[in-house]
């Protein structure tokens, strides 16, 4: 048995970390050498990795080089680097399958989608406890910056132009997403028309917001929850655009700034809504989307110093470009049924909702954006 298969067998269930130096370069060189994977690992290969040589006649000698991607970066996770071609992403914990993630990836690479980073394989684990996702194998993008410190750079200096991009890149997703079979076909549920219990999913982000936020916020929220919860009306009625895989946690952080572009990562879905259907309609991904410009704009004003005023109409203009782009670019492709415009603003009251409780939970300080986001929305009426 090759000694990185031998290795993670020692490790067992525990997590990878900073402390198993070599692992991550091990797994790379096992999986460009194409050997046999020994139970109880699997590996599903969804493109070929990168060659590790200096040259084309050229082989590495040794284990190629690995760094992690440093304290600053905040992840649930643990990457690592190998020989500046190749991110391994080791779950922390491993995660139990069938997991969202495999699955999105392998079918982006069939559909020839480019915006994100190549992916090359996961592996897996097959125990007592079921088959488990342990790493998943994709490519570095040079020069890449988290979306949260591009974006609210962009925020602060008043540009926008990123934001054409941004959507032309979600409605490109999506019209790859969408070519997943039916969801008549993998369910017995409806494809297009149906009424999936958006409403009561909504009601209950914002009946657990209005009792996990304290405080004056939370005084402030119980006053406006009236017109809140009038604003997810919508979602009572049956929806009728067509539900296709939607990447779950889609905003800015998900995003990379990169040497050639943009990108969009993370497609293990969201970690707070695990109740999450993955057929859904196009119009929640790009809510949640829009509305982290808004909370790029609240960082820019708390860390950064940006005059409100001036946040919030970047926020404004950013966002119409967003969804000019991204209506555009379906209607490029035939595929303008993909988004129904009415179900933006509900949805984007659910998220920032979800927002707090996800504050109230897990990260107090993060509170101060979501609630910027809702009182710059209704603002405080003057005599």
């Amino acid at each position: 048995m090759n000694s990185i298969w031998k290795r993670l067998l020692s490790l067992g269930e525990k997590p990878l970390t900073a402390q198993d130096r070599g692992v991550s370069a091990a797994l790379v060189t096992a999986l460009v050498d194409g050997g046999e994977v020994p139970p109880p690992f699997a590996v599903r290969r969804f493109s070929a990795p990168p060659s590790l040589s200096y040259s084309a006649a050229d082989h590495d000698t040794g284990v190629p080089a690995e760094r992690d991607f440093g304290s600053h970066v905040d992840q649930t996770n643990y990457s690592v680097i190998v020989a500046e071609r190749v991110v391994v992403k080791w779950l922390t914990p491993p995660a139990a399958m069938p997991h969202p993630a495999p699955e999105m990836l392998a079918h982006l690479a069939g559909a020839g989608f480019q915006d994100t980073a190549p992916p090359y394989a996961a592996l897996t684990r097959v125990d007592g406890a079921g088959e488990r996702l342990l790493a998943l194998v994709t490519g570095y993008l040079p020069g890449a910056r988290d979306g949260w410190e591009w974006c609210a750079d962009e925020a602060e200096s008043g540009r926008t132009a990123f934001a054409d991009a941004l959507g032309r890149l979600a409605a490109d997703l999506h019209l790859a997403l969408s070519t997943f079979p039916p969801l008549s076909i993998v369910t017995t549920a409806p494809a297009v028309t149906t009424n999936f219990g958006p409403m009561e999913r909504a009601e209950g982000a914002l009946a657990d917001a209005l009792t996990l936020t304290g405080g004056e916020d939370g005084e402030w929220l119980a006053g406006k929850a009236g017109a809140l919860r009038a604003e997810l009306a919508p979602l009572a009625r049956p929806i009728s655009t067509p539900l296709i895989r939607i990447h779950g946690d889609l905003h800015v952080g998900q995003i990379l700034q990169w040497s050639d572009g943009y990108a969009v990562i993370d497609f293990d879905g969201n970690p707070t809504v695990t109740e999450a259907a993955p057929y859904q309609p196009a119009a929640r991904d790009v809510a949640q989307l829009a509305t982290s410009l808004e909370h790029v704009a609240q960082v820019a004003i708390k860390r950064r110093g940006t005059p409100p005023r001036q946040a919030l109409r970047w926020a404004g203009e950013a966002r119409e470009r967003l969804l000019s782009a991204y209506r555009d670019r379906l209607a490029e492709r035939g595929r303008p049924d993909l988004l129904d415009g009415s179900l933006l603003r509900p949805f984007e009251i659910e998220q920032e909702c979800r927002e707090l409780v996800y504050a109230a939970r897990h990260l107090p300080r993060w509170r101060y954006a979501p609630m910027g986001v809702l009182r710059a929305r209704y603002p405080e009426e003057t005599p």
